[in-house]
């Protein structure tokens, strides 16, 4: 089964300094029929304006990873880690027990663009943990970058929670197939371009809820830039 959920039909956030298109229920979007899919928890498509961002704040029992479209990100937490990551780099947190952190965009005229995910861990106060990738075009350009497993995964990056996140570049007419497991589900986001997955057609910021499927047969309708999570079926 297929679900597809058009951008339009998201929730979409605008402060000023940060414009954000929920996926899911967060914030001032309650919605309790929308609140997760499995153990993906949030999905937020953010884009924050220049010499702007979020100031120290707290986050424990969830795993956040942070995927960077546009601009660059300034990391700070209470770990000490201080960092910047740009275009296709990732950063991650394990909260557990409870960290502080700040994210800004500090370029003087340059939007930033990223993706905000939480997934639920798999229990509660865990020890926290931060860390980064910075991935490059070609590793992603024209074939799946497993960019995110659990602690068995071959992942550079490795959450607690089995899951496992995957993003690709796709020139226009290439394809590309990924075979589902038994009791897998995926959740899809087209981040640029335009694909089309089983039949279905995304545009920009458009997502799909996939379960019961064996296989995705992934075509770029144009140059085409996704993310996609593969997740327990629950």
């Amino acid at each position: 089964m297929i679900y597809k959920i058009p951008k339009e039909t998201m929730f979409n956030s605008d402060k000023g300094w940060l414009q954000s298109r929920f996926h899911f229920s967060f914030a001032e979007y309650r919605d309790f029929n929308n609140t997760n899919f499995g153990n993906l928890r949030v999905l937020n498509d953010d884009i924050i304006k220049p010499l702007s961002g979020f100031d120290m704040h707290p986050h424990r029992d969830m795993e956040i990873v942070t995927y960077i479209i546009d601009g660059e990100l300034t990391h700070q937490d209470s770990m000490g880690h201080k960092e910047s990551l740009k275009r296709g780099e990732v950063q991650y947190m394990s909260a557990g027990t409870g960290v502080y952190h700040a994210e800004h965009n500090m370029h003087d005229s340059k939007d930033l663009r990223l993706l905000q995910i939480w997934i639920i861990p798999p229990s509660k106060n865990l020890e926290p943990s931060y860390g980064s990738y910075r991935f490059t075009k070609e590793d992603r350009r024209n074939k799946l970058l497993n960019i995110v497993s659990d602690q068995k995964g071959d992942a550079k990056i490795k959450l607690y929670q089995d899951v496992s996140f995957f993003v690709s570049e796709l020139d226009k007419d290439k394809t590309i197939e990924y075979k589902i497991k038994k009791d897998r589900a995926i959740y899809f986001v087209q981040i640029e371009g335009k694909s089309e997955i089983n039949g279905e057609v995304l545009k920009i910021g458009d997502a799909l809820k996939i379960v019961d499927e064996s296989s995705l047969a992934i075509k770029a309708l144009e140059d085409s830039h996704f993310l996609f999570i593969d997740l327990q079926k629950l």
